[in-house]
């Protein structure tokens, strides 16, 4: 597990030395697909690269799947009926109409700062705050509850991390979770509060994104409570999780570059390509794991039915034939195809317009108040190799 940082440099050699290469592990071992145009060939061909067996590294069994299978643990075309239930809720028009909210919830997190020159963390004051406010605004999510929430997916993502939860996949003893969320007892535990909630929404349905869930249907039938559990828990999760860790390591980026700071507060007009740039370097996902489903070659390698294959986003994202100079923090890179939302294919992420508003909004904002970040002690982040979060980055603001 990543502790300290992302190895950059190791992903370097592979794309040079062995862009799809085999590693070992203690079961079947996997491919490392680490070349931006592998990745999105692979991204493309879903009939060959499959979602249907999970997209994490474990070997989960039929009944396992059947238990906790999420829209990204499918191919078209049941992927594809699942995601049309959601797929206007998250439209780029529809998300629009969220700006308004996002704006004025953006100010009331920074009107709370501490003084100027005060150290606080970041992550705690500004990123946590504003991305689960606006999902409970879409999902219609019960505010009370919201702390709650955010404790559960961070249990869940970083489930890697004994500082964050006590059941540590790969340390600990995981079978009798295997059919929760993420292999964990808090990932019942987020089916349970999920329940609670949609009973309250049969009672008062509105015009939130889990009414319309409990409205849908797929083939004439309505979601099953199966289907119900597990559409919470990735909304839940990824529509959380993933725009916090892009806003805290921009700012950490931000300051460690500050000429990039001064370069964007200069040019309002950059905020849009500073949005995908904070986007491409944080990388909040740094893989999708993919199953064969025949015989097949990519990037040079004889890859066999059944064989796992891992796409390094985190690695495409810093290939140097797709982005110039790709070490560097480019707050006006153009273009900036990144793989961050994933690319190529159906599995394109279903918030990447909401994420991409939230990010751009608290730029902006932040634009508007602050002419100086510097860190105020060492950043933490998660021990992880499948999110780049931080637990903590410290920082003081010259106003």
């Amino acid at each position: 597990m990543w502790a300290r940082a992302v190895p950059y440099g190791e992903f370097g050699r592979l794309r040079r030395d062995a862009p799809v290469a085999w590693s070992a592990d203690e079961g079947s071992g996997f491919w490392s697909v680490s070349r931006y145009a592998d990745i999105v060939a692979a991204s493309r061909d879903v009939a060959t690269f499959s979602s249907s067996r999970g997209v994490s590294f474990e070997d989960p069994t039929d009944e396992d799947m059947a238990a906790r299978r999420t829209i990204i643990d499918t191919d078209p075309p049941e992927h594809t009926k699942l995601r049309k239930v959601v797929a206007s809720t998250f439209s780029q028009r529809a998300v629009a109409v969220y700006e308004h909210f996002i704006t004025g919830l953006t100010a009331d997190v920074l009107d709370r700062l501490p003084a100027p020159g005060e150290a606080f963390d970041f992550v705690d004051a500004v990123a946590k705050e504003v991305p689960i406010r606006v999902l409970a605004q879409v999902m219609g999510l019960p505010a009370a509850d919201l702390d709650l929430f955010i404790d559960l997916g961070d249990r869940l993502i970083a489930n890697t991390d004994p500082e964050i939860t006590d059941v540590v996949w790969g340390r600990d003893d995981t079978d009798a979770y295997r059919r929760f969320p993420f292999r964990s007892p808090y990932g019942k535990r987020l089916w349970d509060l999920g329940r609670e909630v949609v009973k309250d929404k049969l009672r008062e349905p509105g015009d939130d994104l889990l009414s319309k869930l409990l409205r849908a249907e797929v083939d004439g039938d309505r979601l099953s409570e199966t289907d119900l559990d597990n559409f919470f828990s990735i909304l839940v999760v990824a529509g959380n999780e993933t725009t916090r860790i892009a806003i805290a390591q921009g700012v950490l980026a931000f300051c460690q570059y500050p000429e990039q700071w001064d370069r964007l507060r200069a040019g309002p007009d950059l905020v849009e390509a500073a949005t995908d740039e904070v986007i491409r370097w944080s990388c909040p996902t740094h893989f999708m794991r993919r199953t064969a489903a025949a015989d097949t070659d990519l990037g040079g390698a004889r890859i066999r039915a059944g064989d796992k294959v891992v796409l390094w986003y985190v690695s495409g994202n810093r290939d140097e034939a797709e982005f110039a100079d790709p070490d560097a923090f480019d707050v006006g890179r153009s273009p900036n195809r990144h793989l961050s939302f994933g690319r190529g294919g159906p599995h394109l992420c279903l918030g990447v317009h909401l994420a991409r508003l939230e990010v751009k909004v608290v730029l902006a904002a932040l634009a508007r108040r602050v002419s100086r970040f510097e860190l105020a002690g060492e950043p933490r982040r998660i021990r992880s190799n499948f999110t780049n979060g931080l637990k903590a980055l410290p920082v003081r603001v010259t106003p």
